[in-house]
């Protein structure tokens, strides 16, 4: 949100980051979402810009919790035991999320996979998520 802001704004990262007294690379890995935000430089970023006070803590605080339920949710998995490695054979099986690519993982298992595989996937999805993607629209 700060580097559109900035871009629509025309100003350079390096010489906004110098005007609000932080250094350009704090700036830098704030953008790029490496290093948090903390108060006092979201107030003076919002003073130079004139934006309403809190606008980027705020958003702080929602990246935080989505960061948060990812790690959650990444640990949060099938029994991964149950599953054969030739049916992710594309990629490893530990860095699946289970959540954002259920409908692929569904699919995949109930084309390709055996009797334990699907019983798993039927046991960790539940059978209404299940037959909601594998019927046809």
């Amino acid at each position: 949100m700060l580097e559109r802001e900035l871009k629509k704004r025309g100003l350079s990262k390096g010489q906004f980051a110098l005007s609000v007294h932080e250094y350009p690379q704090t700036l830098s890995a704030i953008i790029s979402g490496k290093r948090s935000m903390n108060t006092a430089l979201a107030i003076r970023i919002e003073n130079e810009l004139g934006i309403e006070e809190g606008f980027f803590m705020t958003l702080q605080v929602f990246f935080d919790i989505k960061k948060e339920k990812a790690k959650q949710s990444k640990n949060y998995h099938p029994e991964l035991s149950s599953f054969r490695p030739a049916l992710f054979w594309d990629t490893r099986i530990e860095n699946i999320d289970w959540h954002q690519h259920k409908r692929s993982v569904i699919k995949r298992v109930f084309e390709r996979g055996n009797y334990t595989e699907k019983k798993e996937v039927l046991n960790f999805y539940g059978h209404d998520t299940v037959k909601e993607i594998l019927t046809p629209e």
